[in-house]
């Protein structure tokens, strides 16, 4: 269940937050803006979850109170994933070049491995996941959307 946004921040509230496709589609889908990144996430979601994909995260100001997010952050979880197979049906979410810039024009966000290293100054986080979990400005918990995808398949 995705909690109240804190209305100090209009970020969630810290933790994982494990909620459904519906209610993520319930909860953030509020707008016309917001359903067409839902839309390449939902792509991206597809994809990952054909290659053995089990668990997705979601960051940014997509899960805060903003109106009109710029695009979302998601980070995958690579447990199980066949990353040859990933490869040849997503090459983009292996392109991390230019700010992500190809990512973002096919799914409308921009997409990381979780595990992937995050060299952040300032920001005690060793990966995207704990970078995800940290405000970049205050060095504060703040909470993240978790998806499960299933087997996969």
């Amino acid at each position: 269940m995705i909690p109240p946004f804190d209305p100090a921040t209009g970020d969630l509230p810290p933790g994982l937050h494990q909620a459904s496709w519906e209610e993520i589609i319930e909860r953030f889908g509020v707008n016309e803006w917001r359903r067409k990144l839902l839309d390449g996430l939902a792509l991206a979601l597809q994809q990952l979850r054909q290659a053995g994909c089990r668990r997705v995260y979601l960051d940014g100001s997509f899960v805060s109170h903003k109106e009109q997010p710029d695009d979302f952050d998601a980070c995958w979880d690579p447990d199980g994933v066949d990353l040859p197979s990933l490869g040849l049906i997503a090459p983009l979410l292996f392109d991390l070049e230019s700010q992500r810039r190809r990512q973002k024009a096919v799914y409308f966000g921009e997409i990381f491995p979780s595990t992937m290293p995050a060299h952040v100054a300032g920001l005690p986080v060793e990966t995207v996941l704990g970078l995800f979990q940290t405000d970049k400005v205050t060095n504060r918990p703040k909470g993240i959307v978790m998806l499960e995808l299933g087997d996969g398949g």
